[in-house]
């Protein structure tokens, strides 16, 4: 019985692991968004994660969630620097939420200032 419950635990460990590994670095998708960006905050009450959240039209419909990692201190600075302008985010989107890394399946991994939204909004 004893080995059972090591061989289990070792089992349950291994495919824990292995999919936690899989979702990390192999993304569903990715590509890049454009909009307004509305916020970004660092929200979470035991472990504080990056969220942000992105205007890409009219109504609530329209509104895009998005999480960054916390290792990704560029990108949090620039959406920090951008908020209320227009902008471009590649994101990728991973097949299941990590909790400790942000309440979406979408993480920005580069944002750029949208100069077409600009002179639109000017």
């Amino acid at each position: 019985m004893k080995k059972f419950i090591i061989y289990f635990l070792l089992f349950t460990i291994l495919v824990g692991g292995s999919l936690y590994a899989f979702d990390y670095y192999v993304p569903y998708s990715e590509g890049w968004r454009a909009g307004k960006l509305i916020k970004i905050s660092k929200k979470g009450i035991l472990i504080k994660t990056w969220e942000g959240q992105l205007s890409t039209g009219i109504g609530q419909d329209h509104l895009w969630n998005f999480s960054v990692e916390p290792k990704d201190k560029l990108v949090i600075q620039k959406l920090i620097d951008y908020q209320g302008k227009g902008v471009k985010i590649r994101y990728i989107e991973r097949f299941w939420k990590i909790p400790w890394l942000g309440d979406t399946k979408y993480f920005a991994k580069e944002v750029v200032l949208d100069r077409d939204a600009e002179q639109i909004g000017d």
